[in-house]
């Protein structure tokens, strides 16, 4: 009979082998062409494999085994008929936790005595974040395994007080290993910490003005281009700038050389349910404010969908994360090699600061730049922040390389 071997395919270049994440279906399932199977864990991403035909799958790797590239991982028998009671996949839905007020009546708690449930790794790492025991959430896999769809329903609909004491307090223990990517991020920041001379310079922004700026032309802003007009286009853009004046800090150490790019291409921190993943924005010294909303978006969703590809997140010059949307008033962002510097962005404050000799009240964001001092000098780093941050505190130079208009005007 007509059986198909899934091999695993090539994530990218260097890559030699990759982790069994989870499998999405069960052993002697029907499966549809270019249904989502199983995740797996690369040393840079984690990424989906889709059924290549239709028909009975056998696995022939279990969840957490580490498989090289081209080993078969299932088998597909293509001639098998689709079972009746098989229904088919439906469109893919975009999964959203909305944190409501007030709570929705939650799903019938499970039986609280029961401690030793089935937890997909997924859900398991999912329950662990949000502080959830397996006894507030209803497995609907096989034999009651708790899978993240579950994880997801019990956080939307809200838990039931009543139904569990504090968070649990089991006092059970189990140990997980640790992804493949999850250990090469380990491995990479341990080595920047120890082949780098990492430090750290701090500045403060005064977001007044591009607050008014969004707060003016957001609406006509969304509706010519399609995007909302966010914070992080003119942090990119006023980075790029930057950059242009200051060649080192887009520089990077090739053995006894510095390697200079006439070029910025941007890493952009962003949240994906797998974790941080950073995409590039290509070329986004020559974007203007809405190329760069639209390519920071598409890249979001990719990787929140679990779409983006190793491409996509290799070959950065530099990198813009922000910590601010967890809550971060200040740290010192780790160097994402073989960059030399990156730029930290965290939560914004209304606080008091002095202006024309008066106590006024401002929103204020602090920023950090986390810098290779091997190659980048004290004098450069500071520079190079406080440019970024007069040109956010005056977003017409956006438009006029960092200059001031009247300068440019003068042909200063």
């Amino acid at each position: 009979m007509p059986v198909l071997e899934m091999k695993v395919p090539s994530p990218g270049e260097s890559i030699s082998e990759v982790e069994i994440a989870t499998w999405l279906v069960q052993d002697g399932a029907w499966v549809e062409k270019d249904q989502t199977i199983a995740e797996v864990d690369s040393d840079k991403a984690t990424l989906e494999l889709p059924a290549e035909e239709s028909g009975i799958i056998t696995l022939k790797a279990e969840e957490g085994d580490t498989v090289a590239v081209g080993d078969v991982v299932c088998l597909i028998d293509t001639s098998a008929k689709r079972p009746a009671s098989a229904a088919k996949p439906a469109a893919k839905k975009e999964e959203v936790v909305v944190a409501e007020s007030k709570p929705a009546v939650a799903a019938k708690p499970a039986d609280v005595t029961s401690t030793n449930k089935d937890v997909s790794p997924v859900a398991r790492k999912m329950m662990a974040e949000h502080g959830m025991s397996a006894a507030s959430v209803n497995g609907s896999g096989a034999n009651g395994r708790i899978t993240k769809k579950d994880v997801l329903s019990a956080l939307s609909a809200g838990i039931d007080g009543s139904s569990i004491v504090g968070w649990g307090g089991t006092r059970d223990q189990h140990n997980e290993k640790m992804s493949s990517l999850r250990r090469k991020i380990a491995q990479r920041l341990v080595s920047v910490k120890n082949e780098t001379a990492m430090l750290t310079t701090f500045n403060e922004v005064n977001m007044q003005p591009i607050m008014d700026v969004r707060a003016k032309y957001k609406e006509i802003f969304r509706e010519k281009y399609g995007v909302g007009l966010g914070f992080m286009s003119f942090f990119t853009k006023a980075v790029t700038e930057a950059l242009h004046l200051f060649p080192a800090v887009n520089a990077a150490i090739d053995g006894n050389e510095m390697k200079f790019h006439d070029y910025a291409d941007i890493g952009i921190a962003v949240s994906s349910p797998k974790g941080l993943m950073v995409p590039v924005v290509r070329n986004a010294e020559s974007m203007s404010l809405a190329e760069i909303e639209a390519e920071i978006k598409r890249l979001a969703i990719k990787a929140r969908d679990g779409k983006i590809t190793i491409d996509e997140m290799t070959g950065g010059t530099f990198t813009i994360t922000n910590g601010g949307v967890f809550g971060s008033m200040l740290s010192t962002p780790i160097i994402n090699p073989p960059q030399s510097a990156i730029l930290g962005m965290h939560n914004i404050v209304e606080r008091p600061v002095a202006e024309n000799g008066q106590v006024v009240i401002r929103p204020i964001m602090y920023v950090a730049l986390s810098y290779d001092h091997r190659i980048i000098d004290g004098k450069e780093s500071v520079s190079f922040l406080v440019k970024v941050k007069e040109m956010l505190e005056n977003p017409e130079k956006l438009l006029f390389g960092a200059k001031d208009p009247m300068e440019v005007l003068l042909g200063l």
